[in-house]
């Protein structure tokens, strides 16, 4: 049962995107309506598109709408679980070749409450690159979740062992903070 919350969900393709479903059960029991998004690699790689939307009650959304169809309601709140080095890179440099980087930088623009949790192992982490990537998108009021306290990277090719510790109830509890 919701309570009129709108919560989208943004799916990249890593090893966590294969538990998704744990974040939804999360998120049903607190009370969101969610409306899933997925990029290429998490429908080719790690996701079953018609169990999501069973799950969901809605379709998963992996590219523009076409004119005609309903459009997803507005977002009281977005996780994007589990982000990517390519998409959070990408998303902090304004690039928006898809559809979910699309989505992403206009909530960003708007003001919407937007909590990511990363999935990247030490190496990529390490990457300048990236960890000016996460400060800009923290500058723009976007809550990342990584570091001391929140979660940490793995060591590089450890990312199955990392599964079980990977904080979903955080970056829905994020989406209160």
């Amino acid at each position: 049962m919701t309570n009129g919350r709108v919560l989208h969900l943004f799916v990249c393709g890593a090893g966590p995107a294969k538990r998704v479903h744990d974040l939804i059960g999360l998120a049903h029991d607190d009370g969101w309506d969610v409306y899933c998004a997925a990029t290429g690699s998490a429908v080719e790689h790690f996701i079953d598109v018609e169990s999501l939307a069973r799950l969901t009650g809605h379709p998963v959304r992996t590219t523009y709408r076409s004119a005609g169809t309903a459009s997803t309601p507005q977002a009281d709140a977005v996780i994007v679980a589990p982000a990517t080095y390519n998409t959070i890179n990408k998303w902090a440099a304004g690039i928006a070749d898809n559809y979910v980087l699309t989505q992403l930088a206009e909530l960003t623009g708007l003001g919407v409450r937007v909590v990511v949790l990363p999935f990247v192992n030490q190496a990529l982490a390490r990457n300048l690159s990236f960890i000016r990537s996460v400060a800009a998108l923290r500058e723009a009021g976007v809550r990342v979740l990584f570091g001391p306290g929140e979660f940490e990277p793995h060591a590089p090719r450890t990312g199955d062992a990392a599964l079980e510790r990977y904080p979903w109830a955080l970056a829905l509890k994020s989406t209160h903070d």
